[in-house]
Protein backbone atom coordinates (compact mmCIF):
# COMPACT_ATOMS: atom_id res chain seq x y z
CA UNK A 1 0.00 0.00 0.00
CA UNK A 2 1.43 3.22 -1.28
CA UNK A 3 -0.77 5.74 1.59
CA UNK A 4 -1.19 5.87 5.63
CA UNK A 5 -5.27 4.59 6.60
CA UNK A 6 -5.45 7.89 7.95
CA UNK A 7 -4.81 9.35 4.39
CA UNK A 8 -6.79 6.85 2.56
CA UNK A 9 -9.65 7.94 5.30
CA UNK A 10 -8.99 11.42 4.13
CA UNK A 11 -9.27 10.82 0.44
CA UNK A 12 -12.11 8.83 1.30
CA UNK A 13 -14.10 10.77 2.76
CA UNK A 14 -13.28 14.00 0.52
CA UNK A 15 -15.42 10.86 -1.88
CA UNK A 16 -18.18 10.63 0.45
CA UNK A 17 -18.88 14.59 1.09
CA UNK A 18 -22.04 14.51 -0.17
CA UNK A 19 -24.32 16.71 2.75
CA UNK A 20 -27.85 15.33 3.39
CA UNK A 21 -30.28 16.60 6.06
CA UNK A 22 -30.92 13.50 7.86
CA UNK A 23 -27.02 12.65 8.36
CA UNK A 24 -25.78 13.96 11.11
CA UNK A 25 -21.97 12.71 11.39
CA UNK A 26 -21.12 11.00 8.26
CA UNK A 27 -17.88 9.39 7.14
CA UNK A 28 -14.96 10.43 9.36
CA UNK A 29 -15.75 9.77 12.78
CA UNK A 30 -16.42 6.53 15.18
CA UNK A 31 -19.43 6.15 13.73
CA UNK A 32 -21.90 7.59 11.61
CA UNK A 33 -25.19 9.54 13.06
CA UNK A 34 -28.84 9.31 11.17
CA UNK A 35 -32.00 10.39 11.36
CA UNK A 36 -34.53 7.51 10.79
CA UNK A 37 -37.40 8.83 8.85
CA UNK A 38 -41.11 7.13 10.21
CA UNK A 39 -41.36 3.67 8.46
CA UNK A 40 -40.22 -0.03 9.22
CA UNK A 41 -35.92 -0.31 9.03
CA UNK A 42 -34.89 -2.60 6.73
CA UNK A 43 -31.45 -4.42 7.43
CA UNK A 44 -29.29 -6.32 5.06
CA UNK A 45 -25.62 -7.34 4.80
CA UNK A 46 -23.77 -8.89 1.72
CA UNK A 47 -19.94 -9.79 1.11
CA UNK A 48 -18.04 -9.83 -1.94
CA UNK A 49 -14.82 -12.16 -1.10
CA UNK A 50 -11.97 -12.75 -3.83
CA UNK A 51 -12.13 -16.20 -5.26
CA UNK A 52 -15.26 -16.64 -4.14
CA UNK A 53 -17.49 -14.41 -5.77
CA UNK A 54 -14.88 -12.25 -8.05
CA UNK A 55 -11.38 -12.71 -9.81
CA UNK A 56 -9.74 -9.62 -9.55
CA UNK A 57 -7.67 -9.89 -13.22
CA UNK A 58 -11.58 -9.83 -14.56
CA UNK A 59 -12.80 -6.77 -12.93
CA UNK A 60 -12.37 -3.14 -12.99
CA UNK A 61 -12.32 -1.87 -9.45
CA UNK A 62 -14.93 1.01 -9.71
CA UNK A 63 -17.38 -1.88 -10.91
CA UNK A 64 -16.56 -4.21 -7.97
CA UNK A 65 -17.29 -1.35 -5.73
CA UNK A 66 -20.81 -0.71 -7.41
CA UNK A 67 -21.60 -4.47 -7.32
CA UNK A 68 -20.72 -4.36 -3.84
CA UNK A 69 -23.53 -1.93 -3.03
CA UNK A 70 -26.15 -2.93 -5.51
CA UNK A 71 -25.97 -6.55 -4.51
CA UNK A 72 -27.58 -4.90 -1.53
CA UNK A 73 -29.62 -2.76 -2.87
CA UNK A 74 -31.37 -6.13 -3.98
CA UNK A 75 -31.67 -7.08 -1.00
CA UNK A 76 -33.58 -4.17 0.42
CA UNK A 77 -35.61 -4.36 -3.07
CA UNK A 78 -36.86 -7.47 -2.68
CA UNK A 79 -39.01 -6.28 0.49
CA UNK A 80 -40.55 -3.53 -1.30
CA UNK A 81 -38.38 -0.87 0.83
CA UNK A 82 -36.09 1.66 -0.15
CA UNK A 83 -31.96 1.92 0.31
CA UNK A 84 -31.17 4.71 3.13
CA UNK A 85 -27.68 4.25 4.72
CA UNK A 86 -24.89 2.17 3.49
CA UNK A 87 -21.88 0.90 5.38
CA UNK A 88 -18.52 -0.75 3.68
CA UNK A 89 -16.28 -2.33 5.58
CA UNK A 90 -13.27 -3.36 2.96
CA UNK A 91 -10.24 -5.49 3.57
CA UNK A 92 -6.77 -4.94 1.49
CA UNK A 93 -4.54 -7.19 0.34
CA UNK A 94 -1.28 -5.79 0.22
CA UNK A 95 -0.75 -5.33 -3.23
CA UNK A 96 -3.79 -2.74 -3.58
CA UNK A 97 -2.76 0.97 -3.73
CA UNK A 98 -4.82 3.84 -3.29
CA UNK A 99 -5.84 4.37 -6.74
CA UNK A 100 -7.55 1.22 -6.46
CA UNK A 101 -9.22 1.81 -3.41
CA UNK A 102 -9.73 5.25 -4.73
CA UNK A 103 -11.84 3.13 -7.28
CA UNK A 104 -13.63 1.23 -5.34
CA UNK A 105 -15.14 3.56 -3.24
CA UNK A 106 -16.14 5.88 -6.38
CA UNK A 107 -18.17 2.72 -7.81
CA UNK A 108 -19.78 2.43 -4.63
CA UNK A 109 -20.40 6.05 -4.30
CA UNK A 110 -21.70 5.67 -8.49
CA UNK A 111 -24.07 3.02 -7.00
CA UNK A 112 -25.71 4.95 -4.08
CA UNK A 113 -25.86 7.91 -6.55
CA UNK A 114 -28.30 5.80 -8.49
CA UNK A 115 -30.32 4.65 -5.59
CA UNK A 116 -31.01 6.93 -3.48
CA UNK A 117 -29.06 6.17 -0.53
CA UNK A 118 -25.73 7.24 1.05
CA UNK A 119 -22.25 5.35 1.92
CA UNK A 120 -22.02 6.52 5.37
CA UNK A 121 -19.03 4.85 7.15
CA UNK A 122 -17.35 1.89 7.40
CA UNK A 123 -14.14 0.40 7.96
CA UNK A 124 -10.26 -0.64 6.71
CA UNK A 125 -8.33 -3.40 7.80
CA UNK A 126 -5.43 -5.31 6.31
CA UNK A 127 -5.78 -9.05 5.24
CA UNK A 128 -4.59 -11.56 2.28
CA UNK A 129 -7.95 -11.21 0.11
CA UNK A 130 -10.00 -8.69 -1.11
CA UNK A 131 -13.06 -8.45 1.05
CA UNK A 132 -16.00 -5.83 0.77
CA UNK A 133 -18.39 -6.33 3.74
CA UNK A 134 -21.37 -3.87 2.95
CA UNK A 135 -24.30 -3.41 5.24
CA UNK A 136 -27.58 -1.10 4.18
CA UNK A 137 -30.22 0.02 5.72
CA UNK A 138 -33.99 0.53 4.06
CA UNK A 139 -37.25 1.64 4.65
CA UNK A 140 -40.53 0.64 4.15
CA UNK A 141 -44.18 1.99 5.62
CA UNK A 142 -44.81 0.22 8.41
CA UNK A 143 -45.86 -3.03 8.23
CA UNK A 144 -45.99 -3.06 4.55
CA UNK A 145 -42.51 -5.35 3.85
CA UNK A 146 -42.80 -8.14 1.74
CA UNK A 147 -41.40 -11.24 3.19
CA UNK A 148 -40.73 -14.64 1.76
CA UNK A 149 -43.46 -16.31 3.68
CA UNK A 150 -46.61 -14.95 2.20
CA UNK A 151 -47.50 -17.18 -0.70
CA UNK A 152 -50.91 -18.40 -0.71
CA UNK A 153 -52.34 -21.37 -3.16
CA UNK A 154 -53.13 -20.43 -6.41
CA UNK A 155 -51.04 -16.81 -6.57
CA UNK A 156 -49.56 -16.05 -9.92
CA UNK A 157 -45.86 -16.74 -10.21
CA UNK A 158 -43.95 -13.93 -11.71
CA UNK A 159 -40.59 -12.75 -12.28
CA UNK A 160 -39.13 -9.38 -14.03
CA UNK A 161 -36.70 -8.66 -16.29
CA UNK A 162 -34.22 -12.15 -18.02
CA UNK A 163 -32.62 -14.62 -16.42
CA UNK A 164 -28.88 -16.38 -17.20
CA UNK A 165 -27.01 -13.62 -17.96
CA UNK A 166 -24.48 -13.78 -14.86
CA UNK A 167 -24.01 -17.76 -15.51
CA UNK A 168 -23.45 -17.04 -19.34
CA UNK A 169 -20.83 -14.34 -18.33
CA UNK A 170 -18.73 -16.70 -16.69
CA UNK A 171 -19.18 -19.27 -19.08
CA UNK A 172 -17.62 -17.05 -21.88
CA UNK A 173 -15.33 -14.72 -19.92
CA UNK A 174 -12.36 -16.83 -20.81
CA UNK A 175 -12.67 -16.83 -24.30
CA UNK A 176 -13.06 -12.89 -25.49
CA UNK A 177 -12.30 -14.02 -29.13
CA UNK A 178 -15.16 -15.59 -29.53
CA UNK A 179 -17.54 -12.57 -27.57
CA UNK A 180 -20.92 -11.95 -29.83
CA UNK A 181 -22.79 -8.95 -28.74
CA UNK A 182 -25.13 -10.79 -26.82
CA UNK A 183 -22.26 -12.48 -24.62
CA UNK A 184 -20.71 -8.71 -24.32
CA UNK A 185 -24.38 -7.82 -23.03
CA UNK A 186 -24.22 -10.39 -20.48
CA UNK A 187 -20.93 -9.51 -19.22
CA UNK A 188 -21.86 -5.64 -18.77
CA UNK A 189 -24.63 -7.44 -16.69
CA UNK A 190 -22.80 -9.34 -14.38
CA UNK A 191 -20.64 -6.35 -13.79
CA UNK A 192 -23.16 -3.90 -13.78
CA UNK A 193 -26.36 -5.57 -12.07
CA UNK A 194 -29.25 -4.16 -11.70
CA UNK A 195 -31.36 -3.69 -8.57
CA UNK A 196 -35.31 -3.89 -9.06
CA UNK A 197 -36.23 -1.25 -6.24
CA UNK A 198 -39.32 0.86 -8.24
CA UNK A 199 -40.08 -2.53 -9.66
CA UNK A 200 -40.69 -3.97 -5.88
CA UNK A 201 -42.55 -0.74 -4.84
CA UNK A 202 -45.04 -1.56 -7.64
CA UNK A 203 -45.54 -5.27 -7.01
CA UNK A 204 -46.08 -4.51 -3.83
CA UNK A 205 -48.57 -2.11 -4.63
CA UNK A 206 -50.64 -5.05 -6.71
CA UNK A 207 -50.75 -7.10 -3.58
CA UNK A 208 -47.21 -8.73 -3.56
CA UNK A 209 -47.82 -11.65 -1.16
CA UNK A 210 -44.09 -12.89 -1.01
CA UNK A 211 -41.14 -11.89 -3.19
CA UNK A 212 -37.16 -12.31 -2.89
CA UNK A 213 -34.41 -11.19 -5.23
CA UNK A 214 -32.87 -14.12 -7.79
CA UNK A 215 -29.43 -14.17 -6.31
CA UNK A 216 -28.37 -17.57 -6.02
CA UNK A 217 -30.62 -19.05 -9.03
CA UNK A 218 -34.44 -19.37 -10.12
CA UNK A 219 -34.66 -22.47 -8.82
CA UNK A 220 -33.09 -22.55 -5.22
CA UNK A 221 -34.79 -19.12 -4.86
CA UNK A 222 -37.72 -20.50 -5.51
CA UNK A 223 -37.51 -23.33 -3.33
CA UNK A 224 -36.74 -20.60 -0.63
CA UNK A 225 -40.01 -18.62 -1.02
CA UNK A 226 -42.09 -22.41 -0.58
CA UNK A 227 -40.03 -23.47 2.13
CA UNK A 228 -41.44 -20.02 4.04
CA UNK A 229 -44.65 -20.00 2.90
CA UNK A 230 -45.20 -23.68 3.28
CA UNK A 231 -46.27 -24.07 -0.18
CA UNK A 232 -45.64 -25.98 -3.18
CA UNK A 233 -44.94 -24.19 -7.36
CA UNK A 234 -45.17 -25.34 -10.45
CA UNK A 235 -42.71 -23.59 -12.88
CA UNK A 236 -43.37 -24.12 -16.54
CA UNK A 237 -40.14 -23.81 -17.94
CA UNK A 238 -41.30 -22.63 -21.27
CA UNK A 239 -41.96 -19.82 -19.77
CA UNK A 240 -39.30 -18.74 -18.36
CA UNK A 241 -37.30 -15.57 -19.79
CA UNK A 242 -33.87 -16.16 -20.93
CA UNK A 243 -31.18 -13.63 -21.18
CA UNK A 244 -30.16 -13.78 -25.12
CA UNK A 245 -26.67 -14.91 -24.55
CA UNK A 246 -28.21 -17.67 -21.87
CA UNK A 247 -29.08 -21.28 -22.10
CA UNK A 248 -32.60 -22.07 -20.15
CA UNK A 249 -30.55 -24.45 -17.31
CA UNK A 250 -28.58 -21.02 -16.88
CA UNK A 251 -31.26 -19.29 -16.40
CA UNK A 252 -32.78 -21.40 -13.71
CA UNK A 253 -30.31 -22.32 -11.92
CA UNK A 254 -27.33 -19.87 -12.65
CA UNK A 255 -27.61 -17.28 -10.05
CA UNK A 256 -26.79 -13.84 -9.59
CA UNK A 257 -29.89 -12.52 -12.10
CA UNK A 258 -30.57 -9.78 -8.93
CA UNK A 259 -34.43 -9.80 -10.79
CA UNK A 260 -37.23 -10.15 -8.57
CA UNK A 261 -39.59 -13.58 -8.42
CA UNK A 262 -42.65 -12.72 -6.81
CA UNK A 263 -46.28 -14.09 -6.17
CA UNK A 264 -48.87 -12.27 -7.41
CA UNK A 265 -52.60 -12.34 -7.22
CA UNK A 266 -53.53 -13.59 -10.46
CA UNK A 267 -56.38 -10.92 -11.67
CA UNK A 268 -52.93 -8.41 -10.46
CA UNK A 269 -50.27 -9.70 -13.18
CA UNK A 270 -51.55 -8.06 -15.82
CA UNK A 271 -51.97 -4.42 -13.90
CA UNK A 272 -48.63 -4.50 -12.83
CA UNK A 273 -47.32 -5.73 -16.00
CA UNK A 274 -48.33 -2.97 -17.66
CA UNK A 275 -47.10 -0.60 -15.28
CA UNK A 276 -43.78 -2.35 -15.19
CA UNK A 277 -43.23 -1.62 -18.91
CA UNK A 278 -44.80 1.95 -19.15
CA UNK A 279 -42.63 3.35 -16.18
CA UNK A 280 -39.34 1.05 -16.08
CA UNK A 281 -39.15 -0.67 -19.76
CA UNK A 282 -38.98 -3.73 -17.74
CA UNK A 283 -41.30 -7.19 -18.75
CA UNK A 284 -43.17 -8.99 -15.78
CA UNK A 285 -43.23 -12.57 -17.09
CA UNK A 286 -45.61 -15.04 -15.79
CA UNK A 287 -43.78 -18.37 -15.56
CA UNK A 288 -46.19 -20.73 -13.35
CA UNK A 289 -48.27 -20.67 -9.71
CA UNK A 290 -48.10 -21.63 -6.40
CA UNK A 291 -49.66 -25.04 -6.04
CA UNK A 292 -50.35 -27.22 -2.90
CA UNK A 293 -47.59 -30.02 -2.55
CA UNK A 294 -43.91 -30.06 -4.15
CA UNK A 295 -42.49 -27.94 -6.53
CA UNK A 296 -42.30 -29.28 -9.84
CA UNK A 297 -41.04 -28.35 -13.51
CA UNK A 298 -43.60 -28.43 -16.36
CA UNK A 299 -41.48 -29.14 -19.61
CA UNK A 300 -42.87 -28.52 -23.38
CA UNK A 301 -44.62 -31.57 -23.40
CA UNK A 302 -46.56 -30.89 -19.93
CA UNK A 303 -44.71 -33.26 -18.28
CA UNK A 304 -44.17 -32.63 -14.58
CA UNK A 305 -40.64 -33.93 -12.56
CA UNK A 306 -39.47 -32.58 -9.52
CA UNK A 307 -37.64 -29.14 -9.41
CA UNK A 308 -34.38 -29.72 -7.92
CA UNK A 309 -33.29 -27.05 -6.22
CA UNK A 310 -29.68 -26.12 -8.14
CA UNK A 311 -28.38 -22.57 -7.68
CA UNK A 312 -25.14 -21.22 -6.15
CA UNK A 313 -24.31 -22.29 -2.47
CA UNK A 314 -21.14 -21.05 -0.50
CA UNK A 315 -20.60 -23.86 1.30
CA UNK A 316 -21.10 -26.51 -1.47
Amino acid sequence: MDTTEDELLAAIVRLLADEAPDVIVGVGDDAAVVRPGGGDLVLTTDALVEGSHFVRADSAPRDLGYRAIVVNVSDIAAMAASPRYALAALTLPDDVDRAYVTELIGGMRDACHEYGCLLVGGNLARGRDLTFAVTLTGEVAAGRAVTRAGARIGDALVVTGELGASAAARRVRDDPSGWSDDDRAALRRAERPTARVGEGGILARYGATAMIDVSDGLALDLTRICRASGVGARLVLGDVPVAASATLDEAVGGGEDYELLATLPPDAVDGASAELAEVFAVALVRVGAIIEGGIVGVDADGTETPLEPEGWDHFR
